[in-house]
C-alpha cells in the first residue's frame, strides 16, 4: 500500500482560491428555451446584440456556443427581450425550459452574419440611425456564452446606450479551474479582436467604445497594442471610450502596454476597487503580483494617461465585488452617461460612488 500523501497548504490554497475566483461562477445554461418566446407582453424593450466569437458552435443548438476554441470567428446577431418588471442592474434569468418574457431576459431569435466584412457593414447600418456609434463589450474569465450575452444586454438597457452593442466573447471554459485555459484563449482571440476593430472603423461608424471587464482588459489591450504597432491605434480616429472595468492584469504588463500604445488622445478610464475579492485571489495566484483593478497606488497609472476611478466605496450585487460596473444601479447609469456625452467620469456624491477623475 502506498503511503499517503499530504498536499502541501499552497497547494491547498491556490485550490480554493480557484474554486471562489471567477466572473460568472455558475453552471453553463441554454440561451434559447425549449419553447420559443411568442408572446411580446410585458416586454421592455427588445435589443439586438451583435456577436462576433472565436468559441466554436455548440452541438446543441439552444446553448449556440461553448468553450472550445474556433480556428475563426463566427459572427451573428440575436435578439434578446428585456421584461418590464426588469430592476436596474439586475440580470432576471429564465428559470426552466419554458420561455416567459414578461418576467425574464429571454432570447428571441438568432440570425447568422457570413464573415466579418458583412458583419461590420450590418453593424453600421444598424447604428446609422442614432449616430453612428457601437460598444464592443469584452467579457471576462469563468464566462459562459450565455452569460456574456445576458451581461451585454443587462448595460445596453440599464445605460441608455444608444448604438449598436456588440459582444466579443472568446473562448473561455466556464469554470473555476480554467483560468490558464482562459487566459491562453484570450491571447488566442487576440489578432480577432483586432481585425473586429479595424473593420468597424473601415464600415462607417463614426465612434467605437470598449468596455472590458476582468480578463477582457488583458484581451483589450492587448489588441490595442497590436493596432498601436500596425501604426493604428485610433482605429482610423474611430476610438471613443475605452472602459477598463475591474481590470485583470498585471501592473507591470499595463505598464508595458501603455508605454507600446502611448498617451491616448481620450484617456482610458480605470474602474478599480480595493475590496475585490476575485482581483485578490488572481493576485495571489500570479505570485502577489499586484492586479491593475485593485492597484493602490491610482497617481502611478494616472500618469499613463488613464483616468482612475475609485469604487471602493460602491455597494456590489457580487459577492466578491467584482462586476460593480454593470450590478450597481446608479453606477450602470453613470456610465450611459459617460458613454453617451463623453465628459469626465464623475459622480454625485450622493451616490455614494467615490469617484476620481
Amino acid at each position: 500500500m502506498s503511503p499517503v500523501r499530504h498536499l502541501p497548504v499552497s497547494t491547498i490554497a491556490l485550490a480554493a482560491i480557484v474554486a471562489l475566483t471567477g466572473c460568472a461562477g455558475h453552471r453553463a445554461d441554454n440561451l434559447f428555451s425549449a419553447e420559443p418566446a411568442l408572446s411580446d407582453a410585458g416586454i421592455a424593450r427588445t435589443h439586438g446584440i451583435y456577436i462576433a466569437t472565436t468559441r466554436e458552435p455548440s452541438p446543441d443548438a439552444r446553448r449556440v456556443f461553448d468553450g472550445k476554441r474556433a480556428r475563426t470567428p463566427t459572427f451573428a446577431r440575436i435578439d434578446m427581450s428585456v421584461p418590464a418588471i426588469h430592476k436596474v442592474g439586475a440580470i432576471e434569468r429564465p428559470v426552466g425550459e419554458r420561455a416567459d418574457p414578461s418576467k425574464y431576459f429571454t432570447a428571441r431569435s438568432i440570425t447568422p452574419i457570413p464573415g466579418v466584412n458583412a458583419f461590420a457593414r450590418t453593424v453600421a447600418a444598424d447604428a446609422r440611425p442614432d449616430g453612428g456609434r457601437a460598444l464592443v463589450f469584452v467579457h471576462g474569465y469563468n464566462t459562459d456564452f450565455d452569460d456574456a450575452v445576458y451581461r451585454l444586454t443587462q448595460i445596453s438597457h440599464d445605460s441608455g446606450y444608444t448604438g449598436a452593442p456588440i459582444l466579443f466573447s472568446w473562448a473561455s471554459g466556464g469554470k473555476t479551474i480554467d483560468y490558464v485555459y482562459d487566459r491562453d484563449s484570450a491571447n488566442a482571440a487576440r489578432d480577432a479582436l483586432e481585425q473586429l476593430l479595424d473593420e468597424l472603423a473601415r464600415s462607417g461608424l463614426k465612434r467605437i467604445d470598449i468596455v472590458a471587464h476582468s480578463m477582457g482588459t488583458w484581451l483589450t489591450m492587448e489588441a490595442l497594442r497590436g493596432l498601436a504597432i500596425g501604426g493604428n491605434r485610433d482605429v482610423d480616429g474611430r476610438l471613443g471610450d475605452v472602459v477598463l472595468a475591474s481590470p485583470d492584469i498585471d501592473v507591470d504588463v499595463f505598464k508595458t502596454q501603455m508605454k507600446r500604445y502611448g498617451k491616448p488622445d481620450r484617456p482610458f478610464i480605470v474602474l478599480l476597487s480595493d475590496d475585490d475579492q476575485a482581483l485578490r485571489f488572481s493576485s495571489m495566484i500570479a505570485g502577489k503580483q499586484p492586479r491593475l483593478g485593485d492597484y493602490r497606488n491610482a497617481a502611478d497609472i494616472a500618469a499613463l494617461g488613464v483616468i482612475v476611478a475609485d469604487l471602493t466605496a460602491v455597494k456590489a450585487g457580487d459577492s466578491l465585488n467584482h462586476t460593480k460596473f454593470a450590478d450597481n444601479p446608479a453606477l450602470v447609469k453613470l456610465l450611459g452617461d459617460k458613454l453617451r456625452e463623453g465628459d469626465n467620469l464623475t459622480a454625485d456624491p450622493d451616490d455614494g460612488a467615490g469617484l476620481l477623475a
